[in-house]
Order: C-alpha cells, then structure tokens, then sequence
C-alpha cells in the first residue's frame, strides 16, 4: 500500500500587518458596540423623558417620606427645572437599556470565550442587568431612606428648616444610585474574573477577613456615620460577596471538567 503522507503542515506566523489589522477590526468592533450601547441609552432616554415628571416625585418621594413632607425642594435657576428632567432621564434611560448595553458588553468579549460559553448570553444578560436594577432599586427604597432621615435630623437638631437645591439632590442621589447599581455586580465581575485566570475561590476564600474589611470601610464612606446604616449596607455586600465565591468556584468546576472532556484519549493500538 502507498504510504500516506503524514507531514504537518507548516506553521505560518502572522505578519505584523496581519496583527495590526486584526488590532484595527477590534477596536472596529469595539467602536461599534458602543455606538449601538449609546443608541440603546437614547432610545431609553427618549422612554423616559416621556414620564419625567413621575419619574422625578419617585425619586424625591424617600426625602419626602422621611421629612413628612415639610422639606422644601427649590430651584435658583431660569432652566432648572428642564435641566432636571434631562437628567433624571438620562439615569432612569441608562437603567431601561441595561439589557441592550450588556448585551453589548458580551457580545464583544464573546469571541474570546469558549463555543459553550458564547451561548450564555442570555442568562448573562439577565443576571448583569437584575442586578443592576436590584443595586438602584435597594438605594432608593433603603439607604436613601436612612441617609436623609440622618442629615435632615441634623437640621432639626440646630432648629433649621432644610431647603434643597434640586440640583443638589439630584447630583447627590444619581451618585449613590449608579455606585449601589455598580456595586451589585460583584457576582458578574467575579464571573469574568474567574474566566480569565485572574481570581478563584480558593484565593477569595483565603482573603475573607480583608474583604470584610473593604465592605465595611466602603459602607462607613457611603452611609451617614451610624452603625445601623453601615449594616444595612454591608449586609447585602457581604452576600454578594459570599455569591460571588460560589460563581467563581461553580465555574472553576465547569472549566476544569471542560479541559479534560475535550482533552483527547490516546490512539488505541491496532489489533491484527
């Protein structure tokens, strides 16, 4: 019988024009994605500048509530008022297209993923943008309930009766809406990390006792300076980050027992 030719075939290293354009398609698709994210936030600012009114008495109803309705929110500006509304658009735009922004986050980075992973986009989507949603949504319904019933009873405490710019409030709470909704994503974080050999569990397990302690230190910088509210918020952080150690360690799991299903089995010798 004629032998087969069994020569490997030669190994052609790119060029560094091959590297630059591959660079340049990247940073072509990365350009990409952000111009449809932004789109995605237009069409949610659009959404909500709709019902900005509503949207505004939502978001000054925990000052409202705290202050039985005696705080008085003011404007100092011709334009204020328009201002405001933008504004308040434009954050509850960005947490409508939560969904299409992450979206465009994995799709971008999907390419460097395995075949199985790429088809999570789904349930990343999901999760990422629940958690978003749940970081703003337990801002307003519990730190900023606690947060203005402390500073307002520094006021009744010096006989003042406060009087807020909306302006002030509203750079005030955006900040602290968008870090809670940031903050919640530990578990997302932890996900991708963990994917890129930069972290696992055994590490974030080792390392408890800091991470404590960066929670606590980050709830004492975005709490008024009591104890209960810095429980309040380190309480939820540190079930993120007892869910986050759980993803990092499932996941680790599934890579390891990826390797090895498609780690070919040796060529049985042939019987004559």
């Amino acid at each position: 019988m004629p032998s087969e030719d069994i020569t490997p075939p030669a190994v052609i290293e790119a060029t560094p024009e091959q590297a630059r354009m591959s660079l340049i398609e990247h940073l072509q698709e990365l350009r990409s994605r952000l111009i449809r994210a932004f789109i995605a936030i237009g069409v949610g600012f659009i959404i909500a500048y709709a019902i900005a009114d509503p949207l505004f008495h939502m978001l000054t109803w925990p000052i409202r509530e705290v202050s039985g309705g005696k705080v008085l929110l003011i404007g100092t500006g011709v334009g204020e008022a328009f201002y405001t509304k933008i504004k308040v658009a434009l954050i509850a735009g960005l947490f409508i297209a939560s969904p299409a922004v992450f979206y465009e986050i994995w799709k971008f980075i999907a390419p460097g993923l395995y075949e199985t992973e790429r088809k999570m986009a789904k349930p990343f989507v999901f999760f990422a943008s629940l958690f978003f949603v749940l970081g703003g949504y337990f801002c307003w319904a519990v730190v900023f309930k606690i947060g203005y019933a402390f500073f307002l009873g520094q006021y009744a405490s010096i006989g003042v009766t406060p009087t807020i710019r909306i302006s002030e409030y509203l750079a005030f709470s955006s900040k602290l809406l968008l870090a809670f909704a940031l903050t919640f994503e530990m578990p997302i974080f932890a996900f991708f990390f963990t994917k890129l050999g930069m972290i696992d569990y055994k590490m974030m397990l080792s390392y408890w006792r800091y991470a404590i302690l960066v929670i606590f230190i980050v709830s004492a910088a975005l709490t008024p300076p009591d104890m209960v509210s810095q429980f309040l918020l380190a309480i939820p952080l540190l079930l993120l980050y007892a869910i986050s150690v759980g993803v990092a360690w499932m996941f680790r799991i599934e890579a390891v027992e990826k390797s090895s299903a498609t780690t070919p089995e040796p060529p049985q010798p042939e019987i004559v």
